[in-house]
C-alpha cells in the first residue's frame, strides 16, 4: 500500500506533467472543472482544479461538489501516474472509478 505522501507526490507529478504539456493539452481540453481524488485504502482525498490542461490548487481534503471525481486505491493511483496501469483498462475493470459527465469523460480520455 502506498503512503499518503506517495499519493500526494504522484498527483504533483501528474500536475507537473500536465503543466509541461499545457499548450498541447489546452488545444485538446477546453474546459475548467473542479476535481477530487479519493484514495480508498488510506481514507484520504485531494482536490484541485483542472483548467487549461493543468491541475492547479492541489490540496489535501475532499470536495464533494467536484465536477470530476476519481476514486482508487493508493497503489492504483501511483501505478496510473507512473504509466504502469492503463486508465481505460483500470476504469472498465472497476479498479478505478471516475465520476464525471459524459463530455468530460471524453475530454479526459484525450488528456490521460
Amino acid at each position: 500500500m502506498a503512503t499518503v505522501e506517495e499519493c500526494r507526490a504522484a498527483l504533483e507529478k501528474l500536475a507537473v506533467r500536465l503543466g509541461s504539456n499545457a499548450a498541447e493539452a489546452r488545444e485538446k481540453l477546453d474546459f475548467d472543472r473542479t476535481l477530487a481524488c479519493r484514495i480508498t485504502d488510506l481514507n484520504v482525498a485531494f482536490h484541485g482544479r483542472l483548467q487549461a490542461g493543468q491541475i492547479t490548487g492541489l490540496t489535501e481534503g475532499d470536495d464533494p461538489r467536484a465536477k470530476i471525481k476519481l476514486t482508487s486505491s493508493s497503489d492504483d493511483l501511483v501505478s496510473l501516474v507512473n504509466g504502469q496501469l492503463n486508465v481505460m483498462q483500470a476504469w472498465t475493470s472497476g479498479r478505478i472509478k471516475i465520476d464525471a459527465g459524459m463530455l468530460d469523460l471524453l475530454k479526459l480520455r484525450k488528456l490521460l
